[in-house]
């Protein structure tokens, strides 16, 4: 996880991370070239001079800052943008310097400052940092990798009363599906090759990631074997779904009833962007489900049943930029010598309302401190959130849960076939 930060000061000193050692091996060949290299390298001398002067700073989690809001100078800020930028574009040239950029990260960095001295002061329940959409506008955010759900609800719902909350459950109080072996590693939908049509208001391919991660949990649920599963397959053959302009879950796992299964992401990999189905691959089926259903709505104890049981899709409104910008530190202690005050800050509290636009897919639920959480897988990828998760808050004033979500959760079926088995041994 040290490679996350630019910076980690240790007893007085800094190390800088494997990116930057081999931004600055190539100056010397630079400086001979070029006098905007000489500047940018004096830039870097006097930046990383600043940074050191700052204890615990990192330009992923901006840690603790005794609540009061940092003063960065432009060397400083720059600084920080190309350490991003070497982190998350490592592909682009570091002197191409992209001024727009620069100064979106820069307002996005105010934005985080400001949240998270809130947070120091105890305002805050969670915190921000500068993750991979820290060169984008809100806008821009929205655009590239946000849907509108609400106007591809399906038709026909498939309300079932397994998962009702009755009188005399008794639901446990925490349940993690990672640590029980159901849940494979974040993966990333990247931007799923975006297509600028007006009449398309649909970006992205979180339906299929959604619809996958509650497949892989309850086929390990029930089988004992986590198979991570093909993305890909979905976005090239799920005619009933718009591939990267979005889809629905329900749809997802209807396609993969009636193909007879699904098959694996090693088999059939995910490439960002919508090819031409490979029936040879479509046909090989390594997991399948019987059926799916939906939670009842705006009931977060029938999601909390329903989560104790197996890993569950939901849509929820994303729109906001804390949301985009979520960090947290719940991590911290474990890549940072300096900051364990912070730790157990991350219960995402922020605005937001019931506009849904993104599926992700709830794998565990818990209290800490007083407050109930959601956990919840995202497909943006481990640079982001606690590690490609957010905590949500749970059990809030609405019934609709928040951000919606417990609006429109659903789950595939896959019934056990151990009873079945030992009955025909009889």
């Amino acid at each position: 996880m040290l490679s996350h930060s630019p910076l980690f000061l240790y007893k007085g000193s800094f190390s800088i991370p494997k990116e930057s050692i081999k931004l600055l091996s190539s100056l010397p060949i630079l400086l001979m070239a070029s006098p905007v290299a000489i500047a940018l390298f004096l830039l870097f001398s006097s930046a990383f001079a600043v940074v050191s002067s700052v204890p615990c700073q990192d330009v992923l989690t901006l840690s603790k800052q005794g609540g009061a809001v940092p003063v960065r100078s432009d060397e400083e800020v720059r600084m920080l943008y190309l350490e991003w930028r070497a982190k998350n574009h490592p592909a682009e040239n570091y002197l191409d310097l992209n001024e727009y950029r620069l100064e979106v990260f820069k307002e996005n960095l105010q934005f985080v400052d400001e949240h998270n001295a809130a947070a120091d002061r105890g305002e805050q329940s969670f915190r921000l940092g500068m993750n991979r959409f820290a060169d984008l506008t809100n806008e821009e955010y929205r655009a590239r990798f946000l849907g509108n759900f609400s106007q591809m609800r399906s038709t026909s719902r498939k309300i079932s009363s397994r998962y009702l909350l009755r009188e005399g459950d008794n639901l446990l109080d925490s349940i993690d599906w990672r640590e029980n072996g159901a849940v494979v590693q974040v993966k990333n939908q990247a931007r799923c090759g975006m297509l600028i049509i007006p009449s398309m208001v649909f970006v992205g391919s979180c339906w299929a990631f959604s619809a996958v991660a509650a497949i892989e949990g309850i086929n390990q649920i029930v089988t004992g074997n986590l198979i991570s599963l093909s993305e890909q397959e979905l976005v090239d053959c799920d005619s009933g779904n718009r591939a990267c302009n979005g889809g629905l879950m329900d749809n997802a796992f209807k396609f993969i009833i009636n193909n007879g299964g699904i098959n694996s992401e090693q088999n059939y990999p995910y490439i960002g962007q919508k090819g031409t189905c490979n029936t040879t691959k479509k046909n090989v089926h390594v997991v399948s489900i019987d059926s799916y259903e939906y939670v009842p709505r705006n009931n977060e104890k029938s999601l909390q049943k329903a989560v104790a049981n197996q890993p569950v899709t939901v849509v929820i409104e994303s729109a906001g930029r804390a949301f985009q910008l979520y960090r947290s530190v719940r991590f911290i202690q474990k890549i940072n010598f300096c900051c364990e005050s912070l730790a157990g800050k991350g219960i995402f509290t922020g605005a937001c309302e019931i506009a849904l636009d993104h599926g992700v897919t709830i794998v565990g639920y818990g209290t800490e401190n007083d407050k109930d959480y959601w956990i919840v897988k995202n497909s943006w990828g481990e640079n982001w959130g606690e590690s490609g998760y957010i905590r949500m808050e749970r059990n809030i004033a609405y019934s609709f849960g928040k951000c919606g979500i417990a609006m429109y959760p659903s789950y595939p079926v896959k019934e056990s076939t151990n009873l079945l088995n030992l009955i025909s041994k009889i």
